[in-house]
């Protein structure tokens, strides 16, 4: 018998040829120092990640609006972005969207963090829209850690 940790039920992964495992599943992958970008128009979720990410060595731009995202990604190059869905000036499909279409599917991962829309419907699209991993508040911060072992 198999247990699946409650937590999962917070989360969504897809599963795309643009994210090809590091190693076969179950095998643990030695964490890597990252480049990324967190963005949420509340200032303390973005702290928090930030000093979490920091002290897991990765380095870290936070930004609490989307429209600053574009400039950022061009200039950072960053290896993940982190996006609220619910942002007053631009929301995170419109980013995540914009980012596929400039950069494409390959790089950077994107992972979408919502406590507002958490239906099937809006996994979907975001799904449609690009991103790669889609976790509800409140989420496991182990979780969001194990994402960015890629």
């Amino acid at each position: 018998m198999v247990k699946i940790p409650r937590v999962m039920r917070h989360a969504f992964s897809l599963s795309s040829p643009r994210r090809a495992p590091a190693s076969y599943p179950g095998r643990y992958t030695e964490p890597r120092s990252l480049r990324v970008i967190v963005v949420d128009d509340e200032r303390d979720s973005v702290d928090m990640l930030t000093v979490l990410l920091n002290d897991e060595g990765h380095e870290v731009r936070g930004l609490t609006k989307g429209k600053e995202v574009l400039d950022v990604v061009a200039d950072f190059n960053p290896d993940a972005v982190l996006l609220d869905i619910a942002m007053p000036d631009s929301s995170g499909y419109e980013v995540a969207k914009e980012i596929r279409r400039r950069y494409g599917e390959v790089k950077p991962m994107l992972i979408a963090i919502s406590g507002r829309y958490k239906q099937a419907s809006d996994k979907m699209l975001g799904q449609i829209v690009g991103f790669d991993h889609y976790l509800t508040k409140p989420y496991d911060p182990g979780l969001l850690l194990s994402l960015l072992r890629f």
